[in-house]
């Protein structure tokens, strides 16, 4: 146990805090690191996991700022709201023309809303426009 006082002793304080800033520096490289092709397939996925649970203000919370300036997250809620039941969506491919602008395209299955008729489940593609604005992307809407 002396041994281990002693070292305890001999190493100067500002050692873990040097670890500790050493450790959360490299996290962030490896965050910022990764392929925007990957972030967007991430963002996209939860983008439409937000939309399929009906939690519009995190679908909301995902569109560019410029979108979020004209319209509130009601005027979302009622504009992507209806129509479609969507029960499923999955990201295909993810291709970026330039650093700054990408498109997911994205299979969706729904169930339409139509009455008298059942017409099952029917697969449908989209591609979506994703934007890197201030180092984070956003879903392209017009406005």
């Amino acid at each position: 146990m002396k041994t281990l006082s002693w070292i305890r002793q001999r190493q100067p304080l500002w050692m873990p805090a040097l670890a500790t800033v050493a450790a959360m520096a490299l996290a962030g490289c490896a965050t910022m690191a990764a392929p925007p092709e990957k972030v967007v397939e991430q963002r996209a996925t939860e983008y439409w996991k937000a939309r399929i649970a009906g939690d519009y203000a995190k679908a909301y919370s995902l569109s560019t700022p410029s979108y979020r300036k004209v319209h509130t997250v009601e005027k979302f809620r009622v504009q992507f709201g209806v129509g479609a039941n969507i029960e499923a969506a999955e990201p295909l491919k993810v291709t970026c023309e330039s650093r700054e602008k990408c498109t997911a395209r994205m299979k969706l299955s729904a169930t339409p809303a139509l009455l008298g008729m059942k017409l099952g489940r029917i697969d449908t593609y989209v591609d979506e426009t994703w934007l890197l604005e201030d180092g984070k992307w956003w879903r392209y809407q017009d406005l």
